[in-house]
């Protein structure tokens, strides 16, 4: 795996060390995961950009709130409807200082079955946050 370092600006005062993409992504990818187990949509969804863009088989679904619309269903009762969520990380490629690519593997793991599929997740450094811009997921 390749952890892409993202420069400090420059100022007067030391900037705080910054956060490898690699580890900040992979604690964002962790706490949406947590947040799809707890059953809580909006912080599942925290890790998207507002303009994200997200490929199903029927096309695109263009900015945070399709994507979350698309999810919805999922989150009726008492956790997650489709099981709990967990990721393995397969592989990071840095693209420039403020973009990386994440390659994935998700399993949804409920009370009699398991379902697996992969994703490719394009994120951009926004602010001090590794948002999703780009998912595609089967």
């Amino acid at each position: 795996m390749m952890a892409v370092a993202v420069p400090a600006a420059a100022s007067a005062a030391p900037a705080p060390a910054q956060v490898p993409a690699e580890t900040a992504i992979r604690q964002a990818m962790e706490a949406s995961a947590t947040a799809w187990n707890a059953g809580d949509l909006a912080r599942f969804m925290a890790v998207y950009a507002d303009d994200a863009v997200f490929v199903t088989p029927k096309g695109l679904l263009r900015g945070k709130e399709a994507i979350a619309a698309k999810y919805r269903p999922s989150f009726r009762g008492v956790g997650n409807a489709r099981g709990a969520l967990t990721f393995a990380f397969l592989e990071m490629r840095g693209i420039d200082p403020r973009h990386a690519m994440l390659f994935a593997r998700w399993t949804l793991t409920g009370p009699s079955t398991v379902e697996s599929g992969m994703t490719t997740l394009v994120f951009e450094r926004r602010g001090a946050a590794w948002q999703i811009i780009a998912d595609h997921s089967s």
